[in-house]
């Protein structure tokens, strides 16, 4: 039986629309090619969510065929969103549970509620100097002024990091996330994020404070307490995923609503909830398009496809979100009101859901309806389809967002 050729990714995400539809009319099981490295990925929700609690499926890349072979080297660009460091996500089973118990056991319904405040604060700290930069007419940008630093602020502030910090941060993990950094760059951001965040672990463990940082130091479950690698390689990772995905979901459900003023309108009369806004948008244009990576510990038989020992596989939940059998008979619309045969799974499945859902969401269900009621004319900038991607294979994330806050 011929074997379809692999869909190449493309590593600047010159056309994500078309990359997408291709997967989606690909096996729920297809071969996909990663800068030049062939990898299984997996598009359909149902076989993702059998998946995702397999525990046959691993983090650990030493199960990775082509990794132990040789023939994907350190110096493959991927590798350090693979491989980042210990954390919760690169581990499973009994060490997985461990720290993901820690984590759960610093982000306590008590501290996101804590951060209510500091959220509508930012947002309208960030929606003044928006509307300050917007009042001539001129035409801004709402990822740098206000989509970008609201998450990282927030995300800092829950870990102790002071907001003077924000800049670098958010330059940091640019450079990091971004293809055409250099190797040797990489390289150095990777150093330097390890030196900031052992210095704050050191510093919290010197003179405790009511913040994530010292909430994992101290955490005690009454088993082994995390050593400062753990703690600093879960900061790390905490921070990548919260901040990027947070910037990706506003943006996103700010271009669904703008580019669909039908739908718009039903939240600002009041029909639709905020709530349903935000779903639609993880689902119709998720933060995530492609999660890499984990491994095939044997051969794994799912829905007819056959995943061989030591294989890759990628979830690419773009694809996901448009499958036809979980999300209705149009899931390329966008549509506030959708009743869909299932959830989405934007977040993840099993016991890798992502943690800073809830996070994330509280973030968008305050700076969305904030927005709007601020600038409820605003219009886009530019043609909707000028609005590009950076070059980050794994992150849907817009270049820029040009907005006319009063068009």
């Amino acid at each position: 039986m011929n074997q379809p050729d692999a869909i190449v990714i493309d590593p600047m995400v010159g056309d994500l629309a078309g990359e997408t539809a291709r997967l989606v009319a690909a096996d729920a099981i297809a071969t996909i090619e990663l800068l030049g490295v062939q990898v299984k990925t997996v598009t359909a929700q149902a076989t993702a969510r059998k998946l995702l609690t397999d525990t046959r499926l691993v983090k650990d890349i030493n199960h990775w065929g082509q990794y132990t072979s040789g023939a994907v080297t350190r110096d493959w660009p991927l590798i350090p969103m693979i491989d980042p460091g210990r954390s919760l996500f690169t581990v499973d089973g009994a060490e997985h549970r461990r720290l993901r118990a820690k984590i759960a056991q610093a982000i306590t319904p008590r501290r996101l509620e804590a951060l209510r405040p500091v959220i509508e604060r930012l947002t309208g700290e960030l929606l003044d100097d928006l509307g300050e930069a917007g009042a001539g007419g001129e035409v801004v940008d709402l990822k740098t002024l206000f989509a970008g630093p609201l998450p990282m602020g927030v995300v800092c502030q829950l870990m102790g990091v002071p907001e003077s910090e924000i800049p670098r941060q958010l330059k940091l993990w640019k450079a990091f996330f971004s293809l055409l950094t250099p190797q040797e760059e990489r390289i150095a951001v990777i150093a330097e994020l390890d030196s900031i965040f052992t210095d704050l672990v050191r510093e919290k463990t010197a003179h405790p404070a009511d913040d994530l940082t010292t909430g994992l130091i101290l955490a005690d479950d009454g088993g082994e307490p995390l050593t400062e690698e753990e703690v600093v390689g879960n900061l790390k990772s905490m921070i990548a995923a919260g901040h990027e995905t947070t910037i990706g979901l506003i943006l996103c459900a700010v271009r669904g609503l703008l580019t669909h003023p039908d739908q718009l309108a039903l939240v600002l009369d009041g029909k639709v909830s905020w709530e349903a806004v935000i779903e639609e948008a993880l689902r119709w244009d998720p933060p995530v398009t492609h999660l890499l990576m984990r491994f095939a510990t044997e051969d794994i038989e799912v829905d007819g496809f056959t995943i061989a020992e030591g294989e890759g596989v990628v979830i690419s939940y773009r694809a996901i979100g448009r499958d036809r059998e979980a999300h209705g008979a149009d899931p390329d619309s966008f549509d506030v009101t959708r009743k869909a045969p299932a959830r989405h799974i934007t977040f993840g499945h099993g016991p890798h859901i992502c943690p800073g859902a809830a996070l994330s969401r509280l973030e968008a269900a305050t700076a969305l309806p904030a927005l709007f009621a601020r600038f409820p004319r605003m219009k886009l900038g530019v043609a909707a389809e000028e609005i590009g991607n950076l070059p980050v294979m794994t992150q849907n994330e817009l270049a820029a967002f040009p907005v006319v806050l009063n068009g």
